[in-house]
C-alpha cells in the first residue's frame, strides 16, 4: 500500500490487473458519458449493442422467457437446463458436428463468462495462448487474467485480416497450450476460407493444442461469404465453440452463452471435469434467459433478413464501404462478417496519424465515439473500429463528420517544398 489522500493508506489494485486492458469500455467511453451528462448527444459506435440502435430480441424468444419464469426461480444444473443444452446440440449436428451430447455442452452467463472459465479450467502460469491480432481484447485480458501468456499472431490488412496458418505454427513452443480463432471476426468483419481453417485445424492437431473457436456472429456473414464452424474441421484434439444470443438473436442483456467441447473429449476428462467444478463454484448462469435458447435456435432465423440485400445490417455496412470509397483518407479491408469494419488512415496521407488522439478529438469536436485501434493489441496505430448497427443515414453523417476532421488535421500538418535540383529546402 501507499500514502494517499489526509495521509491514508491507499487501496491499490492488484498486480494481476497490470497486463488487462479494455478500452472498448475505458477512459474515452466515460469521457463519452460525461459528454452527455453535459447535454451533447455522442453517437456511441465503440460497441456492437443491438438493442441501442433499435433493434429487438424476437418476440417469440420474449415470450418463452416469460412463460418459464415460475421455472426460474431457482438454481439450475451448474451446465444449464437440459432444454437449452439439447438445442444447442441440435444445432451442431445439423452444421456436420459429430459426437457432442448435452453433457459437453456448458451454459455460462455470455460467451465473456465462458472465456474466462475455459482458460482458469485450463492455464498454469506462464502457459501460452495464441491469440489473433487485432483480438477481441477479452481474449487477451482473459489470459493475462488467468495467469498464462497471451502471443498474438499478425491477421494483416494487406491480407483482409485472414490469418497466415504458417505464421501461426512458427509462434508454437513447448509452453503453447491452445489457440484461439475468431470467425467472423470481431473487430475487423473478415471471415475465414475454410482451406485458412482447415490448415490451422491441421496445425492445432498436429501439436495438440486446444482450439478454442469463438462464433458469435456465426450467422451474420453477406454477400457470398461462408461460414465454416472450426468443430467440422477438428478431430484430431479438443474444440471448444463457443457462441450465444448476443449477436444474432440481439439478446446482449439475456447474458446467454455456450460452449460446445467436441473432438478428442475423451482425452479432456479431466479438463472438463475442473471447468464443471469452476461452473459449480458460481452455481449456475442466468436462468431465465436460458428458456429462450431452444425458440432461438429452433425458431426462425431473422437475422437473414437483415443481413442480405435491403437487409438493415447489410445497407448500413454498404453505406461504410462507399462512405471510405469516396474518401482520401481512409481505406478498409471489405467486412464480410460481424457488426464491425476495421477502418485504416492511409499513412501516405496522413503519415503522423494516432489513433488515440484522433478517436479523442473525434469525441471533443464531432461528438462520435470510435474505438481506436491499439485497443485490439496490434502495434500500428492508423486504424479505428466502428460497428454498422446505426441506420445508413446516421453513418453517413459520421463519415462525414470523420472527413472534416482528418481534412482539418491534413491542411494543419507542416509540409516540405522542394526547391531547385539541388534539392535545397
Amino acid at each position: 500500500m501507499k500514502q494517499g489522500i489526509n495521509g491514508r493508506m491507499s487501496v491499490r489494485a492488484s498486480d494481476g490487473l497490470a497486463n488487462v486492458r479494455y478500452e472498448i469500455r475505458g477512459k474515452l467511453a466515460r469521457r463519452a458519458l460525461d459528454l452527455e451528462r453535459m447535454g451533447y448527444d455522442i453517437v456511441s459506435l465503440n460497441i456492437g449493442n443491438p438493442y441501442a440502435f433499435g433493434f429487438r430480441t424476437p418476440e417469440t424468444m420474449r415470450l418463452a422467457m416469460i412463460e418459464n419464469l415460475r421455472h426460474s426461480e431457482g438454481y439450475v444444473h451448474q451446465k444449464g437446463i437440459f432444454p437449452a443444452r439439447e438445442a444447442v446440440v441440435m444445432q451442431q449436428q445439423e452444421r456436420g458436428v459429430k459426437g457432442v451430447t448435452a453433457e459437453e455442452v456448458f451454459i455460462g452467463n455470455g460467451v465473456s463468462e465462458l472465456i474466462d472459465l475455459t482458460l482458469r479450467a485450463l492455464l498454469n502460469p506462464g502457459d501460452e495462448v495464441l491469440v489473433p491480432s487485432p483480438d477481441y481484447p477479452l481474449w487477451t485480458a482473459a489470459v493475462n487474467l488467468n495467469t498464462g501468456r497471451a502471443v498474438h499472431y499478425p491477421c494483416h490488412p494487406a491480407r483482409g485480416f485472414v490469418p497466415d496458418p504458417d505464421e501461426i505454427e512458427a509462434r508454437i513452443t513447448r509452453r503453447t497450450r491452445a489457440i484461439v480463432i475468431v470467425n467472423p471476426n470481431n473487430p475487423t468483419g473478415a471471415v475465414y476460407p475454410r482451406e485458412t481453417l482447415t490448415a490451422i485445424a491441421r496445425i492445432a492437431e498436429k501439436h495438440r493444442l486446444v482450439v478454442l473457436s469463438d462464433e458469435i456472429y456465426d450467422q451474420i456473414v453477406y454477400d457470398d461469404a461462408e461460414f465454416v464452424p472450426m468443430a467440422t474441421l477438428v478431430q484430431g484434439t479438443l474444440c471448444c465453440t463457443m457462441s450465444g444470443l448476443s449477436k444474432v438473436y440481439r439478446a446482449c442483456g439475456y447474458r446467454v452463452g455456450w460452449a460446445v467441447f467436441s473432438g478428442d473429449v475423451e482425452n479432456a476428462a479431466e479438463y472438463l471435469s475442473g471447468l464443471e467444478l469452476l461452473s459449480s463454484l458460481r452455481l449456475c448462469s442466468n436462468v431465465a434467459g436460458q428458456w429462450a435458447v431452444q425458440t432461438a435456435l429452433g425458431g426462425y432465423q431473422s437475422i437473414r433478413e437483415l443481413t442480405r440485400p435491403g437487409g438493415r445490417l447489410y445497407e448500413s455496412r454498404q453505406t461504410i464501404l462507399d462512405s471510405v470509397a469516396r474518401s482520401k483518407y481512409l481505406k478498409l479491408a471489405r467486412p464480410m462478417g460481424a457488426l464491425y469494419s476495421f477502418v485504416e488512415v492511409r499513412e501516405d496521407v496522413l503519415p503522423d496519424f494516432d489513433d488515440q488522439v484522433f478517436a479523442l478529438e473525434l469525441l471533443e469536436n464531432k461528438h462520435v465515439l470510435v474505438a481506436p485501434g491499439v485497443s485490439f493489441n496490434v502495434p500500428y496505430k492508423n486504424c479505428f473500429r466502428i460497428t454498422n448497427l446505426p441506420e445508413s443515414e446516421v453513418l453517413a453523417t459520421v463519415f462525414g463528420r470523420i472527413d472534416e476532421l482528418l481534412s482539418a488535421r491534413a491542411a494543419a500538418a507542416p509540409t516540405l517544398h522542394v526547391v531547385g535540383a539541388a534539392g535545397k529546402l
